[in-house]
C-alpha cells in the first residue's frame, strides 16, 4: 500500500511539475514579444516597454521562419513567396546574425552564419567571388564580424579571399578608387569604396599588414577629394557612371553611413583625430539634412535594394555614437537621432503580431516586405538593443 501511495504521489507531483514547466514555457514565449498592438496614448500614464533586446530576438525568429528558403541555404526576396536569391542582401543578413551572436552569444546564431556563408557560395555558382566589388565588400565585412564574434577561421578565410579579389578593382580612372563592377571599370562610387576602406582598416587592425592600412588611406583620400561635398560634408553617390566624368550627386542614406564608417575605422586604426572629425561632420550633416532625415526620421528609399540603405547608415552611426573619443554634445545628438528612429519603428513602422517592418518607418507596412527592408529595420532594433546595453538609451 505504501509503495502504491508513493507511486501515486510521485505521479501527481510529476504531473504538476510538467504542467508548471509548460506554463512557464508559455509565459516565457509570450514574454518574448511584450509589445502592445499600438503603444499607449500620450498622457495615458502607461509607459512604453522598450525591451529592444526582446524585440530583436523576436525579429530574428521572424527572419529565420519567414524568409528562409525552402532548402535552408539562404534568405528569400520577400515574405510572400518570391524565392529569388540576392547576394548582397544575404551578406547583410549575415551582419544581422552577427549582431545577434554578439548580443546573445547563442550557438544557434553561429550555426546560422556558417550555414548562410555556405549557402551564399552555393547559390553564387560555388564561389564567393562575383562581378560586383561592393557586393563582395558587404560579405567580406559581415564575414569578418562573424569571425570576430565566433573565432571560426572559415569566416576570416572568406573575408581575406574576397579582399584579395576586391583589390583588383582599384585603377587610375578618375584619379583612383575601386570600380563598382568588373564590367564597368571606369565607374567609381561611394558604395564600392567606403566599405572597402572599412574592410582594409579592420584587416590592418587584425593582422597589422601595412599594405592594408596604405590601401585604406589611399582609397579614403580619393573618396574624400572626389565624392564628398566640400561644403556640406555629405557623400555623393558616384562619378563617371556614363563615362562622361560627371558626378552623380544623389544623397542616399547608406553612402553617409559608410563614409562615416570609413572615417571612424581609419581613426581607430591610426588615432588621427582628423578622421574622427570627418566622421562626426558627415553624421551631423546627414542628421540635419531634411532630404535625408525629414522630420528627424530617415527617409524611405523604397523596397528592393533601397530598402537596405537606412539600416546600413544606422550600423555605422551607432558605432560612432559608442566611440568614447566623440565629444559629449555630438554623441548626444547622434544617440537622440538613433533613438527617435527606433521609437518610430516601434510606434508606427512595424506590424503586429507578424513584426514586419516598413521601408517608411513612420507608417504601417504593406503585406509584402522585401528581405532588404526587413533587414534594415532589424539593424535599427539591434542597434537600439546595443545602445540600451551600453546604458545610453532606455
Amino acid at each position: 500500500m505504501k509503495q502504491n501511495y508513493r507511486s501515486l504521489t510521485f505521479s501527481i507531483n510529476y504531473t504538476i511539475s510538467c504542467i508548471a514547466l509548460i506554463i512557464a514555457g508559455l509565459l516565457q514565449s509570450c514574454a518574448k514579444e511584450q509589445f502592445p498592438l499600438y503603444p499607449p496614448e500620450p498622457g495615458s500614464g502607461v509607459k512604453e516597454n522598450h525591451d529592444w533586446s526582446g524585440l530583436a530576438d523576436s525579429l530574428q525568429d521572424v527572419l529565420y521562419q519567414t524568409y528562409r528558403s525552402p532548402d535552408g541555404r539562404y534568405f528569400m526576396q520577400n515574405n510572400t513567396g518570391n524565392q529569388t536569391f540576392h547576394y548582397w542582401w544575404n551578406a547583410h543578413a549575415m551582419d544581422v546574425l552577427a549582431d545577434a551572436h554578439e548580443r546573445t552569444g547563442a550557438e544557434s546564431y553561429k550555426t546560422r552564419m556558417q550555414a548562410l556563408l555556405s549557402g551564399i557560395k552555393n547559390k553564387n555558382g560555388n564561389s564567393l567571388v562575383n562581378n560586383f566589388y561592393d557586393d563582395m565588400e558587404w560579405l567580406a565585412l559581415s564575414s569578418l564580424r562573424a569571425f570576430g564574434s565566433t573565432q571560426d577561421p572559415v569566416f576570416k578565410d572568406a573575408a581575406v579571399l574576397l579582399w584579395n579579389d576586391i583589390k583588383t578593382g582599384e585603377n587610375t580612372t578618375m584619379g583612383g578608387g575601386i570600380a563598382w563592377n568588373k564590367n564597368q571599370l571606369y565607374y567609381k562610387n561611394t558604395p564600392a569604396n567606403a566599405p572597402a576602406i572599412i574592410l582594409a582598416a579592420r584587416l590592418y587592425q587584425l593582422d597589422k599588414k601595412q599594405e592594408d592600412l596604405d590601401a585604406a588611406v589611399r582609397l579614403y583620400t580619393w573618396l574624400k577629394q572626389t565624392l564628398l561635398d566640400p561644403v556640406s560634408g555629405l557623400a555623393w553617390d558616384g562619378i563617371n557612371s556614363k563615362n562622361d566624368e560627371a558626378i552623380d550627386k544623389n544623397l542616399f542614406t547608406y553612402n553617409q553611413g559608410t563614409f562615416v564608417g570609413a572615417a571612424l575605422e581609419l581613426y581607430n586604426a591610426t588615432q588621427n583625430a582628423a578622421y574622427l572629425n570627418d566622421a562626426v561632420r558627415t553624421a551631423k550633416a546627414a542628421i540635419s539634412n531634411t532630404s535625408i532625415t525629414p522630420s528627424g526620421i530617415l527617409k524611405s528609399e523604397g523596397q528592393g535594394d533601397g530598402g537596405l540603405f537606412k539600416g546600413i547608415l544606422v550600423r555605422y552611426f551607432t558605432r560612432l555614437a559608442l566611440n568614447t573619443a566623440v565629444a559629449d554634445a555630438d554623441k548626444a545628438t547622434i544617440i537622440a537621432f538613433l533613438k527617435a528612429n527606433a521609437v518610430s519603428i516601434y510606434q508606427k513602422g512595424m506590424a503586429r503580431p507578424g513584426l514586419l517592418i516598413n521601408s517608411d518607418w513612420t507608417a504601417r507596412p504593406p503585406g509584402s516586405i522585401d528581405l532588404s527592408t526587413q533587414l534594415s529595420g532589424m539593424m535599427m532594433i539591434e542597434a537600439a538593443a546595443l545602445l540600451k546595453k551600453n546604458s545610453v538609451i532606455e
